[in-house]
């Protein structure tokens, strides 16, 4: 596994966005989500939609890049709202420190917009929720998020002081911003 980098997302790049986020979908809420939901999920619907996010505000999705290979990681922002909307990481490349440093990213787009506090929310049952504590989040909220017909319990994970969490993290998780 090679060199990641750490870039805002450009157009062409939505199909492997779109790719990544059903595959992402599939593996991490099994079990979570109906079977019917994950199956039902199209890569081109979302491609579409993944196109018309980046076409507004590039910026506010970043991506993970091996160089010279495929997208293993994005993660998207609303810089309005402080919230860090989605995160995922391809599941070959987890636990590699590839989320941190695209959270970090999509925090300094907050931060860079004026947001000092951010907010990602979660499905209760995901495992991968420890991250966010793991990075110093607090739990926040809590609330049913309908997903493919039914009612899923999520909960919130808050960050009060972004510019704090940013001075507190080491060089080498800064990325240039591009």
């Amino acid at each position: 596994m090679g060199e990641i980098t750490i870039r805002a997302a450009r157009p062409g790049d939505a199909r492997a966005i779109a790719k990544l986020d059903v595959e992402t979908w599939r593996t991490t809420y099994a079990g979570m989500l109906s079977t019917s939901y994950l199956v039902g999920m199209s890569e081109r619907r979302r491609e579409l939609g993944w196109r018309g996010v980046i076409l507004r505000e590039p910026r506010d999705v970043r991506i993970a890049v091996e160089v010279g290979g495929p997208i293993v990681g994005f993660g998207s922002c609303r810089f309005f709202a402080g919230e860090v909307f989605t995160l995922y990481v391809a599941p070959d490349w987890q636990n590699q420190g590839i989320g941190r440093r695209l959270l970090i990213a999509l925090f300094r787009r907050l931060v860079a917009s004026g947001r000092r506090s951010a907010i990602v929310w979660v499905l209760r049952d995901n495992p991968s929720r420890f991250f966010y504590e793991r990075l110093g989040a607090h739990q926040v909220s809590r609330k049913a998020l309908p997903v493919g017909g039914a009612a899923v319990e999520a909960v919130a994970y808050g960050w009060r002081d972004l510019p704090g969490f940013l001075a507190a993290v080491s060089s080498e998780d800064r990325e240039p911003e591009p």
